[in-house]
């Protein structure tokens, strides 16, 4: 058994640790479905119960079933190691966080509907994707992603089919920003020099 073990490497440890977590809420959804539903989706709530503010970050978690969670995973499992092995584990971990603070203080605000999963990350790693092999120009591919995402979601955001198609708007200019932020600098060192 150890040796079979040897053969596997947690090559992403952000991203596969995402992916279990994620896997793990979704297990225990089918069990207790309405707690888990609260604890892993956020939605306009008092901002003094502090599972608000919390939730704004453990939305990304939950998935309302497994279609939905393997159409956001198997594109975060084909794009997160990619976009790990170029930022960084810890870089990736704070956009993460960001775009998830962001996606649910925005639904807060504007936001009709409970919402869960975590298609905000995945807007954000195909943006980030298109700055794999960015250099001092704008890759056109980055165009591309723009045109047919923005221009797709921007026609869906009106209809009343339950998404918010918002947060996978927030998420890709999320990854737009990020891109254009960590193609010279690291959040960390950015982070750092803004709480000192």
């Amino acid at each position: 058994m150890g040796e079979i073990i040897n053969y596997f490497e947690y090559n992403a440890p952000v991203t596969l640790t995402f992916f279990l977590i994620s896997f793990g809420v979704l297990i225990l959804s089918w069990i207790f479905k309405k707690q888990m539903n609260y604890l892993f989706s956020s939605e306009r709530a008092s901002l003094l119960n502090p599972l608000t503010w919390i939730r704004f970050f453990t939305n990304i978690l939950g998935h309302k079933d497994f279609g939905h969670f393997s159409n956001n995973f198997l594109k975060i499992l084909l794009l997160g190691p990619m976009i790990e092995e170029k930022y960084g584990s810890i870089n990736l971990l704070i956009m993460i966080l960001i775009t998830a603070f962001i996606t649910g203080v925005i639904n807060f605000i504007i936001g009709k509907y409970r919402i869960m999963g975590a298609s905000n990350i995945v807007f954000m790693l195909i943006a980030l994707s298109a700055f794999a092999n960015m250099s001092d120009r704008i890759p056109l591919t980055l165009v591309f992603i723009i045109l047919f995402y923005f221009i797709d979601e921007l026609r869906q955001i009106f209809r009343r089919d339950g998404v918010a198609h918002y947060g996978h708007l927030i998420g890709a200019l999320s990854g737009v920003a990020f891109g254009f932020i960590c193609n010279n600098t690291s959040l960390i060192d950015l982070l750092t020099g803004v709480f000192k």
